[in-house]
């Protein structure tokens, strides 16, 4: 069946879009079902179909019923002075965003930085969650079932290692509710992210555990209590993906003539807006100016998983006056990055990763996920810097009109 003929029965409704690709090799599939939705909408898709994604290497790994791809401008930050564990040295940072005056904004930040000798960063918790929830007949027997999996965490990790090459089992953390229990595993899982790593193994763990435990019904992979794509207590305390601080002094010379502020100032604004503003709005978890902003940046250039800005974003701003030097801090309690597999594979994401010096695997595993780690938490704290310095000195509003709408001031 020639492309014509396939685009035509798809317009006919005689297939569906998905059918095609048992129909067409692979490239000439994504071709075909973005020509047949023209034709069916009666629009025209030249600019999605121009793309230099190799439909090929995304089927069965990173999308279906790909009819093209979507570019987002991308910026660089940088050069920032980084000295961490991983990443030690000047970094050029990728952001993609379609929104004015936030590359600037972080460029800003991360110069005032870089003049005051660089942002020092530390990784305290590295490990990806699943949580499946069991049930059982009634708390007897839920005390029961934790005794035994006190008893047999060394074959559980076993278990865990026949199905990951890199990744382990380093925790369970139980938590109980009436007669239902969630089991949370922990997993270290390399340059990963390691959610397919930490749900492919949850499964495995969840047969064994029915097999030998036979009380207890696992109802579902994950119970919530992972917690997976949302905003979560559970995961701004124990953490999820990495839990990173990156802190900088910024001097006082530097916050007069790259800032234009005080440190007095700054601090003010923190206090004030991030933690009081924050705390009366009833925010969750969020006690910052606009982590998800970089964040999101750096996500979608690198290739990493979109929805979980949501709980990456999760964080916190401390300042401190000391000597009219500022003492500035972020936390990140669940910061979800990998090197490898994702969106990692696909061609301009790949380059973005490599911009930073961190694409593929690290040597040891697990090297390049932290250091990227690092470098993202060291950008976070560049936007903030700069968002907290523009609001002290009401240099907001200026910025987007001459960056967001190209209006001269």
């Amino acid at each position: 069946m020639d492309i014509d003929e396939v685009i035509n029965k798809v317009v006919n409704g005689e297939i569906q879009l998905h059918e095609i690709d048992n129909l067409l090799d692979a490239n000439a599939a994504m071709v075909a079902r973005r020509l047949a939705l023209e034709k069916i909408l009666n629009i025209q898709l030249p600019s999605i179909g121009s793309t230099i994604l190799d439909y090929s290497e995304i089927k069965n790994r990173n999308a279906e019923n790909v009819i093209g791809g979507i570019q987002i401008p991308v910026g660089i930050v940088g050069p920032l002075k980084v000295d961490g564990d991983y990443a030690k040295g000047f970094f050029y940072v990728p952001i993609a965003t379609t929104e004015g005056a936030l590359i600037a904004s972080v460029n800003r930040g991360a110069k005032a930085i870089s003049e005051s000798g660089g942002a020092k960063v530390k990784i305290f918790f590295d490990g990806m969650a699943r949580a499946p929830l069991f049930v059982l007949p009634d708390i007897n027997s839920v005390a029961e079932f934790l005794e035994w999996i006190g008893k047999n965490k060394e074959e559980l990790k076993d278990v865990a290692k026949t199905t990951t090459t890199h990744g382990e089992l380093v925790d369970i953390q139980p938590f109980t509710l009436g007669n239902n229990v969630w089991l949370r595993f922990v997993f270290f899982s390399g340059d990963a992210m390691g959610m397919n790593i930490a749900t492919i193994a949850s499964e495995a763990l969840c047969n064994y555990i029915e097999s030998n435990f036979e009380k207890a019904k696992c109802i579902a992979v994950s119970g919530n209590m992972c917690s997976d794509k949302k905003q979560s207590m559970v995961n701004s305390l124990l953490g999820r993906g990495k839990t990173v601080t990156a802190e900088a002094m910024i001097k006082e010379d530097v916050l007069k003539k790259v800032l234009h502020t005080s440190a007095e100032a700054i601090n003010n604004i923190n206090i004030r807006k991030n933690l009081l503003g924050g705390a009366r709005a009833g925010n969750m978890y969020q006690f910052n100016a606009h982590f998800a902003n970089i964040i999101a940046g750096i996500f979608l250039a690198t290739g990493q998983d979109a929805a979980q800005i949501v709980e990456s974003s999760s964080g916190y701003t401390w300042t401190e006056v000391r000597n009219n030097d500022l003492y500035i801090s972020i936390t990140l309690t669940s910061l979800e990055v990998g090197t490898i597999g994702g969106g990692t594979r696909l061609p301009t994401q790949r380059e973005a990763l490599s911009i930073l010096g961190v694409a593929g695997s690290g040597n040891p595993i697990g090297s390049n996920a932290k250091k990227f780690a690092e470098i993202v938490a060291a950008t976070v704290l560049s936007g903030e810097l700069n968002l907290l310095a523009a609001l002290s000195n009401k240099e907001l509003g200026k910025a987007h009109k001459a960056l967001g709408r190209g209006i001269k001031t």
